[in-house]
């Protein structure tokens, strides 16, 4: 089957879309649910995707139904959970299933599944499971746009459509408990990133920056997991520390409520990016070309050193694309942004 095939003859009514496993690829993801709902708006769209990221599309506007699974550590389990899913995914009955994912098992998993169209890049010894096998393309463009590209061969030509995520007046309101403001400008600092240290500025300058900014008249809120907590001892109390304590869907409409978030390349920066938050991005292993905020509310402060991007989990050598960034610099900007 030809791309011109699927152009002329599939009208899709039930479609399932693999959705990425990784917040910020998720997030970067959802303009393509949009655009399936904008095409088809009477078939159903499933959004299928790993717990517990699947928690930030509970509520989107674009979907029918969510399909959240786990991957259970223990083999018997894992086996067993295999079954069911493949068990679901018949159960559907979809007549065309879109890849994100660009792993083996997924495609594998849609073919037994027997979704009857299936989409996706040919890669990792996968064609064979595709029906339309589609090449990725080979110029540098942003992810977004990457995957957007699988919409083609369904005719959909490529849009501005930008990420975007739905939370509840009852979820920000319910959020805002965790917040004390007392009427100030509230910045958040995301000093962590899921792919490894490479990727974050030093944790002292994320606390130095906190001081300035605390001086200069804000509020300051720390975001991540459980490690961050040790970054926030001995700060003032204008700066809150609710590392570790967040749900998924918590941390997105904590990060609706800031006027500006700092942080490194990471989950919580496409996160801020789909509420259109204002923010300072710092990138240095990784290419902002690439994986940067879709979007113009951002200023990514990238020092193009010449080993960057090398998408090392930790660095060989100095360190020197974060270390050049400076204190001073993000802070001006964060004033600048705030004004």
């Amino acid at each position: 089957m030809t791309e011109c095939d699927i152009i002329d003859t599939v009208q899709p009514q039930n479609i399932i879309v693999r959705m990425p496993n990784w917040i910020g690829d998720l997030v970067m993801a959802t303009p393509v649910l949009t655009e399936l709902r904008n095409a088809y708006p009477h078939a159903s769209i499933t959004a299928m995707c790993q717990s517990p990221v699947c928690e930030l599309l509970r509520e989107d506007k674009s979907i029918d139904e969510l399909f959240c699974f786990t991957k259970p550590e223990n083999q018997f389990l894992r086996r067993e959970n295999l079954r069911n899913i493949i068990e679901k995914l018949k159960e559907g009955k979809y007549d065309v299933g879109i890849l994100l994912t660009n792993s083996f098992s997924s495609a594998w998993w849609f073919w037994q599944g027997g979704v009857k169209t299936r989409i996706g890049y040919a890669m990792h010894f996968r064609r064979f499971l595709l029906n339309v096998p589609v090449i990725r393309p080979q110029e540098k463009m942003h992810q977004v746009d990457v995957y957007k590209k699988l919409l083609q061969p369904l005719g959909l030509t490529p849009s501005q459509t930008a990420p975007r995520l739905y939370v509840t007046e009852q979820e920000v309101a319910a959020s805002k408990k965790l917040l004390y403001r007392a009427g100030k400008p509230l910045i958040g600092i995301n000093p962590g990133a899921a792919y490894g240290s490479a990727k974050c500025w030093p944790p002292e300058r994320f606390r130095s920056l906190a001081l300035r900014l605390v001086q200069a008249g804000f509020h300051v809120v720390f975001f991540g997991n459980a490690s961050t907590k040790d970054m926030c001892q001995g700060l003032p109390e204008e700066v809150m520390n609710l590392a570790g304590i967040t749900s998924l869907r918590e941390l997105a409409c904590l990060i609706k409520d800031c006027d500006l978030l700092v942080t490194n390349d990471s989950g919580p920066m496409h996160i801020a990016a789909a509420f259109e938050v204002p923010m300072v991005a710092l990138f240095g292993s990784t290419d902002d070309m690439a994986t940067g905020p879709y979007g113009r509310q951002a200023d990514v402060v990238n020092k193009r050193v010449s080993c960057s991007p090398c998408f090392k989990r930790t660095c060989p050598i100095d360190f020197r694309c974060m270390t050049q960034i400076s204190v001073d610099e993000v802070f001006n900007l964060c004033v600048k942004r705030m004004r």
